[in-house]
């Protein structure tokens, strides 16, 4: 507006600045009538009501207050304190507090903390506000503690402020004691919590004991126990995991460390989508878990390892003494080969991504892979080449060391995924 009537002033005529004058002594004008209007209308005096307008406010003492009893009430098992943090006519935050309170039992949780962080978004017309807390917690099974940036719903109370939920906002982790009671079992060196029906817990213990006995066949060194969270959805898996919604949706299970820190101390669990798995037949399901307990034994969660041969290792293991067909295995690997061509090399780190097209085709391609070395070297030098990996060593040095080129194995794995494609044409 200020640069149209600079514009308009240059002008010969003049009468834009006259126009301009005219129009700032009418707005006076104007201002002044309001105002009389305003002050003496009817012969009434109206006044500003002096009183102050009430704005709810977040308090993080209040709220690290809340948190310390929060503490206090897991450390203890005490589901009166725990509760007694939901405001009065909160049935459901009860609820999952009490639940907090029979996870903290029948998980033994132990080097519970929790550290106001800071406040995420703005307080709400019923004056409900979250914030991050960083947590602490370690399960029965755990060398160390977990540690990840959770969300706290707090919200005013009688008492100050109240707890009334963990997650949302869009930021941090819900671990899945915080979900309420759990289905609890365990088995020795075993430890399994459901977020469902306790038959579901057995079952999967009952898969894990056996996807042990598998893994050791190969490995037969391994004993670290094993720690296994299964939520209620896909969605509730994102949440437990701290990722993106729909990352693990098409994921029949994933292991990951159980809190926000990949650190060579930091616990590793296997979380298991119950969506996926629930459409797995009872072999299906088992040699998904089989595989993720290849990833525990090998502590593949930290990172380092070329994709495909930490998938394909995995499989080679789970699937050692099943009797299917490479035929059946490998079938939609074949599928994809027949519609893109053979690839022209192993499948790189980005073909992994969850979201990714095909991703069933590469781990099938990683775990052929695999399979000729073992044919080719031997299953110990395939252990050994894998363990070589893991200290560091590349790949194709790891393999040269064993006697086999890099360009050998990918040789004889293009040539046998073209005589797959040929066998099954039609």
């Amino acid at each position: 507006m200020r640069s149209v009537l600079a514009d308009h002033q240059t002008s010969k005529a003049g009468r834009p600045r006259l126009w301009a004058a005219g129009l700032s002594a009418f707005a006076a004008v104007l201002v002044i009538m309001v105002l009389v209007v305003l002050l003496v209308r009817g012969g009434d005096r109206y006044e500003v009501d002096p009183r102050r307008v009430e704005v709810a406010r977040p308090s993080p003492a209040a709220a690290a207050t809340a948190l310390a009893t929060f503490v206090s009430g897991v450390e203890t098992r005490d589901a009166a304190v725990l509760t007694s943090l939901a405001p009065d006519e909160d049935e459901g935050a009860k609820e999952v507090l009490a639940g907090v309170a029979a996870n903290a039992a029948s998980l033994e949780l132990s080097d519970v903390s929790a550290r106001y962080v800071d406040q995420v978004g703005t307080v709400a017309t019923d004056g409900t506000w979250a914030a991050v807390a960083e947590l602490g917690w370690r399960v029965a099974g755990d060398a160390a503690p977990s540690r990840a940036d959770v969300v706290v719903r707090f919200a005013p109370d009688a008492e100050g402020v109240g707890v009334v939920g963990f997650g949302g906002a869009g930021a941090g982790r819900v671990p899945l004691w915080l979900r309420g009671e759990l289905s609890v079992a365990r088995a020795p060196g075993v430890l399994v919590m459901v977020d469902g029906a306790w038959d579901e817990a057995v079952a999967v213990v009952r898969r894990v004991t056996r996807g042990t006995a598998v893994v050791r066949r190969v490995l037969p060194a391994w004993r670290a126990p094993v720690v296994v969270e299964v939520p209620a959805s896909s969605a509730d898996l994102d949440e437990a995991l701290g990722a993106a919604a729909g990352t693990y949706a098409g994921i029949a299970a994933v292991t990951a460390s159980a809190g926000g820190s990949s650190d060579g101390d930091a616990p590793v669990h296997v979380f298991v989508n119950p969506e996926v798995t629930a459409g797995l037949s009872r072999a299906g399901a088992q040699v998904v878990m089989s595989h993720e307990l290849v990833h525990v034994a090998t502590d593949a969660a930290r990172g380092g390892i070329e994709p495909w041969l930490v998938e394909g290792f995995a499989d080679y293991v789970a699937l050692r003494d099943t009797a299917l067909p490479d035929r059946t295995i490998l079938g939609r690997a074949i599928a994809a080969a027949r519609a893109e061509g053979v690839p022209t090399s192993l499948p790189e780190a980005a073909r992994f991504d969850t979201r990714a097209d095909a991703l069933q085709a590469r781990y099938e391609e990683a775990w052929l892979a695999c399979r000729i070395i073992a044919e080719k070297l031997g299953e110990r030098a395939l252990v050994a080449a894998y363990n070589d990996v893991r200290a560091g060593t590349p790949v194709a040095s790891a393999l040269a060391g064993r006697g086999m080129a890099e360009r050998a194995l990918l040789k004889a794995w293009r040539w046998r995924l073209t005589q797959l494609v040929a066998e099954t044409k039609g």
